[in-house]
């Protein structure tokens, strides 16, 4: 078996990669990236890789052969920065999705697997559960949720003009490993902020609306959930979160706080606005709202047709990446090299 992974130097694309490491029938895996990774360490090792920007139409004929004689190809890529120029996000959000689309549709893919998330769904209920079936109009607030809905509509018509081909959307909680640290940190707090210090000190309060109320997973049973899905060859939608639901009280806990305080949303947005205005953290607004808005999901249709169970609880996926921030880790395990000239590198074969 063939499997492509786009974006698969990433949080959760290093986890896939090892995921697929683990099958033996999965005898071709192939990596494409922005920016190539050193091919010599795991997980890249023993992947074939392919420097492409999904969101550039130079690369578009290039991914076209790339992904031509796949069994599957997982999508992955996506641009949380610069949050602050939304243009730029959606090139590789949403028109980069739609390149791999249009690119799986040429070459006759057969499955096509698309990372969706929790946040393409429209406002719903915290006190209880919602399936597949909520709808994915997003949050308008939140260019995250915008482009996730957006993307969402793009595999309906996908879908619709390509009956033969399996297309999987997988949508997940907040996603947590311990190396993604230091890309959690900066996506929310900013590269230079300092997080050293939580090795020794954690906050002894925690304020937060009681509204904030979340669902995460680890990476490694995400990736798990990807590969279910291939095995299986199973379309359509899946929600993919760990147990418990987080709210403000095991937030708390999680990343060792004494206590909450109960904040009103409103004032909390204003003081996430205001720091994100003059550049104090990187995390916008739209953050909060998802935080506080977006439904809780059943993830009753993973366990029971993927036979998808988390091995790690949403508390210690927590507790695990503000271990990551205080260390300071990273999912690339070495600096990226430069592509060749002409963008591929080939690991040696496993």
């Amino acid at each position: 078996m063939r499997v492509v992974v786009i974006g698969a130097t990433g949080n959760v694309g290093t986890a896939v990669l090892s995921r697929l490491h683990s099958v033996p029938y999965v005898t071709e895996l192939v990596g494409v990236a922005r920016r190539l990774p050193d091919a010599s360490v795991e997980p890249y090792l023993g992947a074939s890789w392919y420097s492409i920007d999904v969101s550039d139409p130079v690369d578009w004929p290039r991914l076209e052969r790339v992904l031509a004689g796949a069994d599957a190809v997982i999508h992955l890529a996506w641009a949380l920065q610069p949050n602050r120029d939304e243009r730029a996000m959606r090139r590789t959000n949403v028109r980069g999705t739609a390149a791999v689309l249009a690119a799986a549709a040429a070459v006759n893919v057969p499955h096509v697997l698309v990372a969706s998330s929790v946040g393409a769904y429209s406002m719903g209920p915290k006190r209880r559960r919602v399936d597949e079936n909520w709808p994915t109009g997003g949050i308008h607030t939140s260019h995250y949720s915008r482009h996730k809905a957006a993307n969402e509509r793009a595999l309906d018509l996908f879908e619709a003009d390509h009956p033969e081909i399996v297309v999987t959307r997988l949508r997940a909680g907040l996603v947590f490993q311990r190396n993604a640290g230091l890309e959690v940190a900066s996506l929310f707090l900013g590269s230079r902020f300092p997080t050293r210090w939580l090795k020794w000190v954690r906050p002894r309060v925690l304020p937060l609306p009681s509204q904030a109320i979340v669902q995460a997973v680890h990476a490694r049973d995400l990736a798990d959930a990807y590969w279910r899905a291939i095995d299986r060859r199973a379309a359509g939608a899946f929600n993919i979160a760990a147990e418990p639901v987080l709210d403000p009280a095991a937030i708390a806990r999680a990343v060792g706080a004494t206590r909450t305080i109960p904040i009103r949303r409103a004032v909390a947005r204003l003081i996430v606005q205001a720091g994100w205005r003059l550049h104090v953290q990187a995390m916008d607004p739209g953050w909060l709202d998802i935080a506080v808005t977006v439904p809780v999901m059943s993830t009753d249709r993973a366990r029971r047709e993927l036979g998808w169970r988390p091995t790690v609880s949403s508390t210690e996926a927590l507790a695990e990446i503000v271990e990551g921030m205080a260390d300071r880790t990273r999912v690339q395990a070495a600096p990226p090299l430069a592509g060749s000239p002409n963008g591929v590198k080939v690991a040696r074969n496993r």
